[in-house]
C-alpha cells in the first residue's frame, strides 16, 4: 500500500494506520527516543483526570493515551477510526470500551463530555476546522479540549536542525523498524505541514473555543492546547 497522500484521503489514512496497528506504540517509542511516555504524562496532567469526569479521546489508537485517563478514575471512551488500531486497542486493553468513530461525524450526543481529548491524530483528518466543530458539539458547556501535537520548536537553530535533518531521518529509522515506512513517510511529511503553535491556537478559536492556550514540551518539538467551551 502506498502512503496516504498530503489531501487525507480518509480510506487512505485509515487503510494506513490499520497497516501499522500491531507495531504502532512500539515504533513510535523508538522514533520518539522514549519521549512519547513523558508527552502522555504531560498531556494527562494538563487533562486532570478524575473519578466520574467524562472524557472523549478521539484517535485514540491503540488506547496508550486512554490508559492513564480510565487509571485515574475518568470514565473514558477510546475512539478511532482505524478497525486496525481498534483491533489492537482491545486486544491490548479489553477493560477499555473502544468504540469506531470518525471525528468529522462523532456518534454522540450534543454536550455529553467533560473533556474532548486528541493526541498525534488531529492532523490526519482531512477537515481539521470541522473535526474542531465537532469536538465542542459533543463538548459540555465549561468542558475542555485538550490537543497533543507535533509542533514547532522555539529555538531557532534547532528548528532548522529538526524539520530539515531529523525529519528526514525518521523515515529512514522506520525503513528498518517498521512493516510499512511508507506510513512514517507520511508521518513526517504531515509533521512538517502542520501550523505552528499560534496558528492552531487560531485555528481553534475561529473553531468556537475559548481561551486557547499551549504548553510547549521537548522546546516545541510537541505542544498541547487548551481551550474551553464557552
Amino acid at each position: 500500500m502506498s502512503r496516504a497522500h498530503m489531501d487525507k484521503n480518509p480510506e487512505e489514512v485509515a487503510a494506513m494506520f490499520d497497516a501499522v496497528a500491531k507495531r504502532y506504540d512500539i515504533v513510535n517509542d523508538l522514533l520518539s527516543l522514549g519521549q512519547t511516555k513523558r508527552w502522555r504524562k504531560a498531556t494527562t496532567a494538563i487533562i486532570a483526570p478524575r473519578p466520574g469526569m467524562k472524557i472523549l479521546d478521539l484517535a485514540a489508537g491503540t488506547g496508550s493515551s486512554s490508559e492513564p485517563l480510565a487509571q485515574a478514575g475518568a470514565d473514558v471512551i477510546p475512539t478511532d477510526f482505524s478497525q486496525g488500531m481498534l483491533e489492537a486497542g482491545r486486544k491490548a486493553r479489553p477493560h477499555l470500551p473502544f468504540t469506531f468513530a470518525d471525528a468529522l461525524n462523532l456518534p454522540f450526543e450534543a454536550e455529553s463530555f467533560d473533556v474532548v481529548t486528541i493526541s498525534f491524530g488531529l492532523r490526519n483528518t482531512v477537515d481539521v476546522d470541522k473535526a474542531l466543530r465537532e469536538a465542542l458539539r459533543v463538548t459540555r458547556k465549561g468542558g475542555a479540549l485538550v490537543v497533543a501535537e507535533f509542533s514547532s520548536p522555539t529555538f531557532s537553530p534547532f528548528r532548522t536542525i529538526y524539520t530539515e535533518y531529523i525529519m528526514k531521518l525518521l523515515p529512514a529509522i522506520a525503513k528498518k523498524t517498521s512493516s510499512n515506512p511508507d506510513a512514517y513517510i507520511y508521518l513526517a511529511e504531515s509533521i512538517r505541514a502542520w501550523p505552528d503553535q499560534e496558528a492552531l491556537a487560531d485555528k481553534i478559536q475561529s473553531a468556537g473555543w475559548s481561551y486557547p492556550s499551549w504548553k510547549n514540551l521537548t522546546g516545541g518539538v510537541v505542544a498541547v492546547h487548551r481551550a474551553i467551551k464557552g
